[in-house]
């Protein structure tokens, strides 16, 4: 798979952080994300992310949109 744990597709609230952003999930909990673009349309708003799991709640993403 890639050399990734498993596919990610989950909406929520994009939130910035000093070290980077974070997906506060509709069903509890946080994501931290790396992302190859900043997506500073959307922070502060709730949107939906695919992307892969790449460690303890940190997923790399593969695209931002709005949920």
């Amino acid at each position: 798979m890639n050399g990734h744990d498993a596919g990610v597709d989950e909406t929520g609230r994009l939130i910035r952080d000093a070290a980077g952003f974070l997906l506060q999930r509709d069903v509890g909990g946080t994501y931290r994300l790396v992302l190859l673009r900043v997506p500073v349309d959307h922070v502060e708003k709730r949107v939906r992310i695919r992307g892969w799991r790449v460690g303890d709640d940190v997923v790399e993403v593969e695209g931002v949109a709005a949920a």
